[in-house]
This record gives C-alpha cells, structure tokens and sequence, in this order.
C-alpha cells in the first residue's frame, strides 16, 4: 500500500513538473475550480513544447511509461502531430539489472545455476531493455548462444502502473476535449495487451520459431533458432547471431555489403511476411535488425527481439492487397470503392468524394524517392480523411502502420533513392497472380477438402430431418444448417466445376500433342 501511495506521489510530482495537468487541463470543457489549481503552480517552466514535456516525463516515470509512449506513437490517427513526433524519439534503451539478479532469475526458471547449464556465461550483459536483458553464454556442446532474461519484478509494476495509466486516461477523457476522440482508455488497454504477450518470453520463442520456419531456405532473412530445453516464461536460450547492426551504414560499406539491395531486400521482406504469411516482425526498429557478413549468408538480414509481432487475416490481406495495387495504378477510384466494399466507410459515402480526398493525399508522393516524401506525413493525412469521411481505423493494422513507418526509416538510412513503388508492385502483382490464378485455386481446394470431406456425409440425414421439419411446418436448426451446407455445396461445386474445366482442357491438350507427336513418328 505505502510503494503504491509512493508510486501515486512520484508521477503526481513528475507531472507536475512538466505540465502535464496544463496539457490536460487546456480543454474549454475544463470546469473554472481546475484552471484555478493548475493556475496556482505560476512558479514551473512550462516553455517546452508540449510533445517534449509529455516525452521527458515519461522518461522519468520509468520504462513502463516509456513503453506505453512508443506503443502511443504509433497512434498518428489520435495524437496531434507535434506530440506523437515527440514520442517516436523515446528510445528503449534503460540501465541494466544487475547481474546477480539475472543469475537467480536462470536458476529459478531453468532449475539450475548458469555455471552448471552453460560452458560459459557472460556476467556482463550486451543489451538491456525496458522488460528484459541478454547476456552471452556458450553450451556444452559448444554452440554459441544470447540467454534473454526478463527484468525482475517487471509484472508487479507493471500491473501497477497500468492501473494508475486507467484512471489517468479516465481524467483525460472526461477534461480534455479531444478525449472522446483520442479513446485514452482503449489505448490503455491495447498497451496492456501489447505488453502482457511481450513479457511471456515463451510467446516470443513461439513467434521467432513460426518466423523462422517462414523463411526457411530464405535467401533474404535470417532468424535465430530456439533451444527449447532452455526457454521458459521469464527465460530463453537463442542461437546467437553474427553481424553488424543496420544503422551502422559505414561499417557495412566497408564490408563490402550492397546498401541498394539491401534496401530492395527489405521491402521484400515486409511484404512477403504481410501478405504471402499474415505474420510479420511488428518491431523492426534498427536496434533489432543486424546485416550477416558471414560469407556462406552474406548480406542477409538477421531479426531480432520478437516480443511483437502482428498478423493477419486472409480478408485483410486481400484488402490490403487491393489498396497497395490500386495506389501503385493510381487507380483512387478503386481505394474508395475497396474502403466502402469493406464496411470500413459507410455504406453510404460517396464514392467521388472519398476518391478526391485520397487523390489528395497520395498523389503529391509518386515518381519521387524516399528522400523527398514520407510515409509519416501520408499516413497521417490518410488518417485525417478518415475522420471526415468516418472511417473505422482497424486496430489489427496500426502494427502494419507502425513496421511501414520503420521500413521508411530503414529505407531513407539505406538509399534514400530508393522508389518504394516500383520495388513491391512486381512482388504485389505476382502474389495476386498466385491468389486469383490455377495455383490458387489448386490451394484453397487442398485447404477446404478435409471441412468438405466431414461434411458430405451428413447430408443425406440432414435432408431428411429438414424435410420432416417442413412438413411439421417448423423451422429447425437442421434445416438452417441444410441451407448453409448446401450453399457451400454449390460454391464447392463451381470450384470443382472449374477444377475439371481447366483439367480437362490440360489432359486433352497433352492427349492431342501425343496423338501428333507418334504421327509424325510414323511419316
């Protein structure tokens, strides 16, 4: 009770300083008792613009807050320009804990000490973050590996300080005008969120290990192997990688690596684990992502840190695919039909004017290299017509928005010539051609077959019971699913249908080329 009445003081006074109750309290909503309060404390220095003052204090407040204003920056949609500029500069770099601690921390998840479990371990740490540090160690078996250690007592604070961040967010709703709009309550919880899968390390073993398997063979990407016998809730074990870390531009010229490709190579990466997987590395900041100068993988990307990653589903890839295919045609039209088709527009937009605000946006940005435009402006143009036009701005993609916004990063670091256009539209079409074309539909019959093949067999019995239910003169459960089944029926039909056309006319084809070819044997 006393460190959480404690905890209440430090942020009231961190706030105070700052002037977040003056950011707060500017609204006109504000009732005349609260300007007085806020007018009583004339002796701080309140000069700072607002983003920065907002920035430097949840510096202070610890790196739970510092978190929660990264995740918050990302929400260009709801935060005013000025603020969520300020807040894409928190850096998630924080003192180390100290050594002792994450020796216990080993010894307790793992069941035994690090000298007895590794070779070597490294006392020293190499990287620390706001939720957990790695130290190096090497097994028994010789191989090199990264021993991720989660900071103690990290969930009692944070439990703590997300609950202060509720009632902090209930304030800002209920005084400041634009809180309805910015939804401080609903960002709270999807931060609560973010961080509870980013502090079960297991989860992100789980996540690098599917990524690892999506690009298996890859020439482009490169992803640490887990040693599972070594991971638990609060500790994983990784192979440890080798290289030089992206934002060291000179290091990898002097390597000898090819910084155009390099950048070619990135955006391939991004658009092939959003739309080929559905499953994409949400946290592709440079501190996570190193370059390998290995001669057997030279140049490839090596990810790190998979606390976040996004997915998504086979309706928003398509979405989505639709929209960057009609960016890249310029085709607006099509952006605001796609917005309207979706439910994500109401139903009854125009679809003229939605397609004249969009034209708005994007068309400035065409022909031109990343050096001279900027997806962070775009984006939040985009998000401007969106409140006008009431657009719902889907919470599965604003993962997508914030890795879009670190690819642009990477993008201007590597070759600021880079045209992102002309790069993923060739990837974009042929991954359309594979969607709507044969192999596709090859696909999706493979995937269906095993539903369809539980199914069928039912019918029979399933007619029956409707049928009796009709005669009854009653409606029953039976015949409402008859009615789906057969509706998927005919839709399973008209693939087969097409499967056999398409088939048939390939078997006949390879028949008539044989039959020509032993004529002309027999001439």
């Amino acid at each position: 009770m006393i460190s959480r009445l404690l905890r209440v003081l430090k942020i009231t006074r961190v706030s105070l300083r700052y002037g977040l109750d003056e950011i707060i309290l500017s609204s006109a909503r504000t009732p005349p008792h609260l300007r007085l309060l806020s007018a009583l404390f004339f002796w701080r220095d309140l000069s700072a613009p607002r983003g920065e003052r907002l920035r430097r204090a949840l510096e202070e407040l610890g790196p739970i807050f510092v978190k929660f204003g990264q995740v918050l920056s990302t929400r260009r949609d709801l935060l005013p320009t000025d603020v969520a500029d300020q807040l894409a500069l928190l850096q998630d770099q924080v003192p180390p804990f100290a050594s002792d601690l994450a020796i216990a921390e080993i010894t307790r998840s793992l069941g035994q000490h690090p000298d007895q479990l590794f070779a070597s371990f490294s006392r020293e740490p190499v990287a620390s973050a706001s939720v957990a540090q790695v130290h190096f160690a090497v097994l028994k078996n010789g191989a090199e590996v990264a021993v991720k250690v989660l900071r103690p007592g990290v969930h009692q604070a944070m439990d703590k300080d997300i609950a202060l961040m509720r009632v902090v967010a209930g304030w800002v709703e209920q005084w400041w005008s634009d809180g309805p709009r910015l939804k401080p309550r609903e960002v709270v919880a999807e931060f609560d969120k973010y961080l509870h899968d980013e502090l079960d390390l297991m989860r992100e073993a789980a996540n690098a290990s599917q990524l690892r398997r999506n690009f298996a063979g890859s020439p482009l990407l490169m992803v640490p192997e887990m040693y599972w016998d070594y991971c638990a809730e609060s500790v994983i074990v990784m192979e440890r990688m080798h290289g030089i870390p992206i934002s060291q531009t000179t290091r990898l010229i002097e390597a000898g690596v090819d910084l155009k490709k390099l950048s070619r190579d990135g955006v391939e990466i991004f658009f092939t684990q959003v739309f080929r997987d559905g499953f994409f590395h949400a946290d592709m900041h440079p501190g996570n992502i190193m370059v390998s100068t290995a001669p057997e993988t030279f140049g490839r990307y090596i990810a790190l840190d998979f606390g976040i990653v996004g997915t998504l589903t086979d309706f928003d890839k398509d979405y989505l695919s639709q929209n960057f295919l009609a960016f890249f045609r310029r085709d607006y039209k099509r952006v605001a039909q796609a917005h309207i088709e979706s439910g994500w527009a109401p139903k009854d937009t125009r679809v003229d004017e939605l397609e004249a605000a969009v034209r708005a946006c994007c068309e400035p940005i065409f022909d031109r290299p990343l050096s001279q435009i900027s997806f962070g402006q775009v984006l939040l143009r985009l998000f401007q017509t969106s409140r006008r036009f009431n657009v719902e701005v889907q919470p599965q993609l604003v993962l997508l928005q914030k890795t879009l916004l670190n690819i642009e990063g990477l993008g201007r670091q590597l070759d600021p010539d880079l045209d992102l256009w002309e790069t993923a539209k060739p990837f974009l079409e042929r991954w359309m051609k594979e969607q709507v074309g044969w192999r596709g539909l090859v696909e999706r019959l493979k995937i269906e077959a095993p539903h369809y093949a539980q199914i069928l067999p039912q019918l029979p019995r399933l007619l029956q019971q409707a049928l009796e239910a009709k005669a009854q003169g009653q409606q029953s459960d039976n015949s409402l699913l008859l009615q789906r089944l057969l509706a998927e029926q005919r839709r399973t039909n008209l693939l087969l249908g097409i499967a056999m056309y398409f088939g048939g006319g390939l078997l006949a084809g390879i028949l008539v080329v044989q039959l020509l070819l032993r004529w002309h044997g027999a001439l």
